[in-house]
């Protein structure tokens, strides 16, 4: 008896120091992914925010590494992205959706964040008269195909998403935005999955009508959601991602019966 114990408990702690660790699901990007603390302290809420409720998280844990104000180029400069980088490991996953910050200004003293438009390899060179570091920037293809190419490195998978629109509207429609091509031809490029947020929320948002949505979604602004629009986000990231053919996001991804169970 005392040695079937033995051969019993030997057999668990070997089970659990071979059992794999859960892959982990890291998301970066603007206020738009996630507000503030991410918890709706302000009545705005990012779509990163309310992901987690489409996955099954006994199964892959989930990092909200989004912070507003940011572009693809202060997201990296300020070191968010190697603290990042240094963690990931094969069979990770890395959503990123930037694009609402990068057509500010290059150099300034409030915020110099924004990139060089489109997707080249030009540069500009400055003394960067917020941090007051010497600095060389680049475009916004080139900050994106740098996250993607890294977290290819790690054996991890990358998924680009277009800017989620704002409550902008023209004869009676939602301009697309500028930065959904660049984000394609960045995930082309580079080799990652693609969504076209920007395409699939606005089609949605062109149901109603401008003065509805910001009733219903945008109550302080055009480009920040309550808690309503960032639901309505990140089910349609979910849509999205299930039309992405091989990859293997979808099969952490909640059912609809599992997702009625947790309610």
């Amino acid at each position: 008896m005392k040695k079937n114990f033995i051969f019993f408990i030997i057999i668990v702690f070997s089970l659990a120091f071979t059992q794999k660790p859960k892959p982990t699901l890291y998301i970066i990007g603007d206020s738009t992914v996630k507000n503030g603390s991410g918890k709706g302290s302000d009545g705005q809420w990012g779509w990163g925010s309310l992901i987690y409720e489409h996955f099954d998280t006994t199964k892959i844990h989930i990092e909200n590494h989004a912070i507003g104000g940011r572009s693809s180029r202060t997201f990296l400069t300020e070191g968010r992205w190697e603290r990042i980088s240094k963690n990931l490991k094969k069979g990770d996953f890395v959503m990123m959706q930037f694009g609402h910050n990068d057509g500010g200004a290059i150099n300034d003293t409030t915020r110099a964040r924004g990139t060089i438009k489109g997707t080249g390899e030009e540069t500009q060179e400055i003394d960067n008269l917020l941090t007051k570091k010497h600095e060389i920037v680049h475009s916004y293809g080139w900050y994106m195909r740098k996250y993607i190419s890294e977290t290819n490195e790690k054996g991890a998978t990358a998924i680009v998403f277009s800017p989620v629109p704002r409550n902008v509207w023209k004869d009676g429609k939602i301009p697309r935005d500028q930065y959904s091509k660049w984000a394609a031809e960045s995930a082309q490029t580079a080799g990652a999955f693609f969504v076209d947020l920007n395409e699939l929320v606005a089609t949605k948002y062109e149901f109603s009508t401008e003065a509805k949505l910001k009733a219903d979604f945008f109550p302080i602004d055009h480009t920040h959601t309550n808690y309503a629009g960032a639901k309505l986000n990140a089910a349609t990231i979910v849509e999205g991602i299930k039309r992405l053919k091989g990859c293997k996001i979808n099969k952490f991804l909640l059912s609809e019966k599992q997702k009625n169970k947790k309610k």
